[in-house]
């Protein structure tokens, strides 16, 4: 699957990607500063599902006329920010599927699939 990690995306979870033969590539390596609105485009010019920490992503995805491959809306604490890689990766093995097109929400111990259009 392929993804384009935002931003404010935890490294760990890019690693954790990547380490399972994942294609990562990073806004901070392709278009550093770049608007939500330019991550979302370049995302739909790669085809690419957003990985991201900020929730304003999930308003730019249902409001865009031509929404991303996909978002992964991560929400982590502080308190369990070290299991959120793994649990990311996990829950994209598991969903690789309904993830495509889709909007999703994951959280510890629980992640939900909003389907966007």
């Amino acid at each position: 699957m392929r993804f384009l990690a935002d931003e404010n995306c935890d490294f760990a979870v890019i690693r954790a990607l990547r380490d399972a033969n994942h294609d990562v590539s990073a806004v901070k390596d392709e278009l550093p500063g770049g608007s939500d609105q330019a991550v979302i485009a370049l995302a739909i010019e790669e085809s690419r599902v957003v990985l991201t920490e900020d929730k304003d992503f999930g308003q730019l995805a249902f409001a865009s006329s031509a929404s991303p491959s996909g978002v992964i809306l991560m929400r982590f604490p502080a308190t369990a920010r070290a299991a959120m890689a793994e649990t990311v990766r996990q829950f994209i093995e598991q969903n690789a599927e309904k993830i495509a097109g889709n909007f999703a929400v994951v959280q510890p111990g629980r992640a939900r699939i909003v389907r966007m259009s």
